[in-house]
C-alpha cells in the first residue's frame, strides 16, 4: 500500500515513511513497528537495544576519520495520533495509513497522516541508511507513547545515550529551529454523580455538536477554533432554563487534539422540548457568529428520542452543578508570555470529556513555559472540581525545555541553514510538549535543537504535510550532520 509514495524525493525518505504508514502505530501499540525497524537494523548492521520502557536506540559508527566527532543522537517518537473523522471506519491497531497528494501536500484519506512524527523518524532512517553521507558516531532515539503521556521519554535509562548533541525532529514549521518547549501534565477528573428515572412527563432529545477544524493543543490553542467540548457545554447550560437533565455526554478522544466533536442526551420537561430545540438553533447561529472565519464549520443538530435510554439521567441539582462547573473550567489560552512575545506562555485544553451512567470522567491537558504554573493551574482543577466531590489526579507531568540562545549547536545549526537556503532561521520557543524537556532533565549535558518540515493540521484529520518542505528539511538535516562530522 501506499507505493506512489517511493516516486516522491528525497526517495530514501519517503520510502521509509511509506513503512511506516502501512505499520499501524498508535500510542501504546508500537511493538510491531519496533520489530520491524530491529529487523530493519539487523539487514543493515547496525547494533540495536532497548531499555527497560521499549524505548529503541540504533547506533552507527562514525565515517573514517570523524571517530573524533561529537556523537550525535537524532531523536523521535514512534507512535501517532489517532484521530478518524466522524463514520470514516478505521482501526488505528490494523488499518495502515491511505494517503495521496493533491497540491504540493500529502494527506490522508479521513484520518489522521502519522506526519507527526513519522517524517521525524522517516528521516533518521534515511540518514542511518545514506551511503554517501560523512557523520560522526550516530545513535537514533526512537521513544514510546509520546502522544498519549510521553511515557517513553519520562521513563528513558539513565547512563544509556552517549552523545552530546541532540536533534529532535519533531517540529513542524519551515525554516525555523527550536530551542525551548513548553511543559505540562494530565488533569484527570472523576466523579459517581447522583441520577434518578426518567419521569412521565420528560422526553430525550439528542444532541450533536460536529465540523470543528480541531488541531494541535499546543500548537494550535491560540488559533480561532473552537473546542467541542467547551461549546457543547455552553449548549447544555442554556437548556438549564428547561429543567434539562444530562444523560450522557462524550466529547473528544485525545487530551492532547482540541476536540472537534461532542454529543450529549438530555431529559426535560416534554412541553419544554420546542423551546428548547429553537434555542439550539439561536445558538448555533450566535456561536458561528462568535467563530466567524476561524471554524466556520460548526453544526448542532438535536432531536427527539423515540425511545427512552436506559440510562437515567442526573438529577436536576447534581446536573447543573456539573454543567456550572465545565462551563467555569480553564480552556484555551491563559496567558501569552511577556519575555517571548507571540508564543502562548500558558493554556489548557478540555481533551475528552465523558458521562455514563452517572460516570464523570474529564482529562484535560495543561502546559506552561513555567512549571509552577502547570502546578498553579491543575491547583486550580483540584480546587473546581473539588466542589462537586469530584476526585482530581495531576498525572505524567513533564517538565519545560529551558532556551539556551548561546547554544553552540544552534550557531551552527544558524551558520549552515544561511548557506544553504539564503537566510537565517527564525529561532522559536513552542507551545508544545517536545520530548526535549524531559530528555534534558535527565542527561544535562546534551546541546539540543529541534527542527523538520512543514506540518499543518497535527493531530486532526486534516494533517498534511508540504512536500517541497521535505525535500529542505532533508538537504539541510544532511548538511547539518556533515559539518558536525568535521567538529572535535
Amino acid at each position: 500500500m501506499n507505493a506512489h509514495l517511493e516516486a516522491l524525493t528525497p526517495s530514501l525518505v519517503w520510502r521509509h515513511f511509506r513503512t511506516l504508514c502501512n505499520t499501524p502505530r498508535p500510542s501504546g501499540h508500537e511493538a510491531a513497528l519496533v520489530a520491524a525497524l530491529e529487523a530493519w537494523a539487523d539487514a543493515q548492521g547496525f547494533t540495536h537495544d532497548r531499555d527497560a520502557f521499549g524505548n529503541l536506540r540504533l547506533r552507527k559508527p562514525a565515517t573514517p576519520g570523524c571517530e573524533a566527532a561529537p556523537g550525535v543522537i537524532l531523536q523521535g517518537h514512534l507512535d501517532m495520533v489517532a484521530q478518524a473523522n466522524s463514520g470514516h471506519a478505521h482501526d488505528f491497531t490494523r488499518d495502515p495509513i491511505s494517503t495521496y497528494v493533491a497540491d504540493g501536500w500529502l494527506h490522508a484519506d479521513g484520518t489522521t497522516l502519522g506526519a507527526d512524527n513519522g517524517l521525524g523518524v522517516a528521516a533518521i532512517l534515511a540518514v542511518l541508511e545514506d551511503p554517501d553521507l560523512r557523520h560522526g558516531p550516530l545513535e537514533a532515539l526512537f521513544t514510546l507513547e509520546e502522544e498519549t503521556s510521553m511515557g517513553g521519554a519520562l521513563n528513558l535509562a539513565d547512563d544509556w545515550l552517549e552523545g552530546s548533541l541532540l536533534l529532535n525532529l519533531d517540529s513542524e514549521d519551515r525554516g525555523e529551529v527550536y530551542i525551548g518547549c513548553a511543559g505540562g501534565a494530565d488533569v484527570e477528573v472523576d466523579a459517581q454523580l447522583p441520577s434518578s428515572a426518567v419521569n412521565d412527563h420528560e422526553q430525550v432529545i439528542d444532541i450533536a455538536l460536529t465540523g470543528l477544524k480541531g488541531g494541535h493543543s499546543g500548537m494550535d490553542i491560540h488559533q480561532p477554533r473552537g473546542n467541542a467540548n467547551r461549546l457543547l457545554v455552553r449548549v447544555l447550560r442554556s437548556l438549564e432554563a428547561f429543567d434539562a437533565r444530562l444523560i450522557s455526554y462524550h466529547g473528544g478522544t485525545l487530551r492532547n487534539a482540541i476536540p472537534r466533536e461532542a454529543f450529549a442526551q438530555v431529559a426535560l420537561p416534554a412541553d419544554e422540548v420546542d423551546a428548547a430545540l429553537t434555542t439550539i438553533v439561536a445558538l448555533e447561529t450566535r456561536l458561528l457568529n462568535e467563530l466567524g472565519s476561524g471554524d466556520s464549520g460548526l453544526k448542532i443538530a438535536a432531536q427527539r428520542l423515540t425511545e427512552v435510554p436506559e440510562t437515567e439521567p442526573l438529577r436536576l441539582d447534581a446536573s447543573a452543578m456539573l454543567v456550572a462547573a465545565l462551563h467555569a473550567a480553564p480552556c484555551g489560552v491563559e496567558r501569552m508570555s511577556a519575555d517571548v512575545p507571540g508564543v502562548v506562555e500558558t493554556s489548557n485544553n478540555l481533551g475528552v470529556l465523558s458521562l455514563e451512567k452517572g460516570r464523570l470522567h474529564l482529562c484535560a491537558l495543561v502546559r506552561s513555559l513555567h512549571d509552577s504554573a502547570v502546578e498553579a493551574m491543575a491547583d486550580r482543577f483540584q480546587a473546581l472540581f473539588g466542589l462537586i466531590g469530584a476526585r482530581v489526579k495531576v498525572e505524567n507531568s513533564y517538565p519545560g525545555w529551558a532556551p539556551n540562545p548561546d547554544s553552540a549547536l544552534l550557531a551552527t545549526f544558524k551558520a549552515r541553514h544561511a548557506a544553504l537556503l539564503g537566510h537565517e532561521p527564525d529561532v522559536k520557543v513552542i507551545h508544545a510538549g517536545l520530548e526535549c524537556g524531559i530528555l534534558g532533565s535527565k542527561y544535562p549535558h546534551l546541546d539540543m535543537i529541534s527542527f523538520g518540515p512543514l506540518i499543518r493540521g497535527a493531530h486532526s484529520p486534516d494533517e498534511r504535510v508540504e512536500l517541497a518542505s521535505v525535500e529542505e528539511f532533508w538537504s539541510m538535516l544532511r548538511a547539518l550532520i556533515e559539518d558536525l562530522a568535521t567538529q572535535r
